[in-house]
């Protein structure tokens, strides 16, 4: 049966778990990458880079040019994704530190929601959401692992990479040792539905690329840049195995596959550069700004989800809203994500949500419409010479005609900035203090 005809069964309100058990449940492939560029895909228009796998998919399926994380950071988005809640309700904020930190064990991840309707489940990659006693991907509701359990690792070196809990002896690099152990993964389980989350940490830093990829480009005249694409490209070429697995086996038809970047690319001070781009976005990874949050977002599910543009912005959260409705999977209210299935079928032409949020400690920001309220960090733009405080006073643009942020309206359209505020607030109302902060350990105690 189509994905239109569980639709169908949603809108006629007959129980999903007699839908699902009336057709084939689709296999979900979520993808992401560490720190992409805005500007660092083909098919927003990158020039030096060969993405040809990342193209075919948005040529594909649905490419959405408002396509938003919940943070500026790798943790906090990851947390994001796997709840379906914004991060600030359980007071995953900020990366976590220490070996006691990461995602609260009271969340209920994805992977869980997916196992309880019978999907197999497993992570490759980078998880960035805590080792401690509770916190393994595999105390989450994956059933297999395979990665690094912190938020940055060698692309050469086997040390602290492990397949379940045993340490891994060896590695090729790193990217190629996902994409083959994604398409390990998809040959196990191809007679049962599965969920795979595949978490690359390219193109996060350290800068590592294999002689042979950046002998290709020594036409890059700047080396972090060279690195950068050659890391880029290997990453394209991992998604076009897993994408020639799912082919070969005929899975293609019936995979939902998403793809994502965890944040914008770090390119300001106050975060290690990696040689990316987020152009024509202003900002950088670790701020509010455009450059910080929207990401290059796609969706793809041949024979169901037609190639198209969409324009109305959406969030990572929906991701884990429609995997669950994909599958025909429980749901509940604390979900935020939306479902997204109806505006990919074109049975609706309604924007997801009234109003995006984000809070990043003293930066905020809250888009509604074409507007965007925003306070951003003063350091990444190295302003800390002028004494501002380090935090920028609330700034309004209007994003259809400003993309780049550079005019601020606050001031000629007080009524508007009001308005946002107030939306901003009453978001803010269910949100707790970071779990890093003083009050956060505090509650975390009770």
């Amino acid at each position: 049966m189509k994905i239109a005809s569980r639709l169908f069964c949603l809108l006629a309100l007959i129980p999903i778990s007699l839908c699902a058990e009336e057709t084939n449940k689709p296999n979900i492939l979520l993808i992401v990458g560490d720190d992409i560029g805005y500007a660092d895909v083909g098919f927003h228009g990158c020039k030096d880079i060969a993405t040809p796998h990342l193209e075919a998919l948005a040529a594909a399926g649905a490419r959405f040019t408002n396509g938003y994380v919940t943070g500026p950071y790798c943790s906090p988005t990851r947390a994001g994704l796997l709840t379906g809640r914004y991060q600030n309700r359980f007071g995953h904020e900020f990366n976590p530190g220490g070996s006691s930190a990461g995602m609260p064990i009271t969340e209920k991840t994805l992977a869980q929601r997916l196992k309880q309707a019978g999907y197999a489940t497993g992570i490759v990659g980078k998880w960035h959401l805590g080792s401690a006693t509770g916190m393994h991907p595999q105390e989450r509701g994956f059933d297999e692992f395979f990665g690094f359990l912190g938020g940055a690792h060698s692309y050469f070196q086997s040390q602290g990479i492990m397949r379940g809990k045993i340490p891994v002896k060896e590695i090729d690099y790193l990217t190629d040792s996902f994409g083959r152990e994604a398409v390990a993964f998809i040959e196990r389980h191809e007679k049962q539905p599965w969920f795979l989350y595949l978490a690359f940490n390219a193109v996060h830093t350290p800068m590592e690329a294999t002689p042979e990829s950046l002998k290709k480009l020594e036409q890059i005249q700047d080396p972090t840049r060279r690195k950068y694409v050659a890391m880029m490209q290997s990453m394209d070429d991992a998604i076009g195995v897993v994408m020639k697995q799912l082919k070969d086996r005929k899975l293609d038809q019936n995979t939902l596959v998403c793809f994502i970047s965890d944040n914008g690319g770090p390119v300001m001070p106050g975060v290690t550069i990696n040689g990316s781009n987020n152009a024509p976005l202003r900002g950088s990874k670790r701020t509010t700004l455009e450059g910080g949050i929207r990401v290059p977002f796609l969706i793809s599910w041949p024979g169901n989800v037609k190639a198209q543009v969409i324009e109305h912005p959406v969030i990572q959260l929906d991701l884990h809203a429609t995997a669950l409705a994909a599958a025909g999977a429980k749901t509940d209210d604390l979900i935020e994500g939306a479902n997204l299935i109806p505006l990919l079928l074109g049975e609706s032409s309604d924007k997801p949500h009234d109003a995006l949020f984000w809070r990043f400690g003293e930066q905020k920001a809250v888009r509604a419409g074409d507007f965007k309220l925003v306070r951003y960090d003063l350091t990444a733009e190295a302003k800390q010479a002028t004494r501002k405080p380090a935090t920028s006073e609330w700034k309004l643009y209007n994003l259809r005609e400003d993309i780049g942020e550079s005019k601020d309206l606050a001031v000629s359209m007080p009524e508007k900035v009001n308005e946002l505020q107030a939306l901003w607030q009453k978001w803010n109302e269910k949100n707790v203090p970071p779990l890093n902060s003083q009050e956060g350990k505090r509650r975390a105690k009770k």
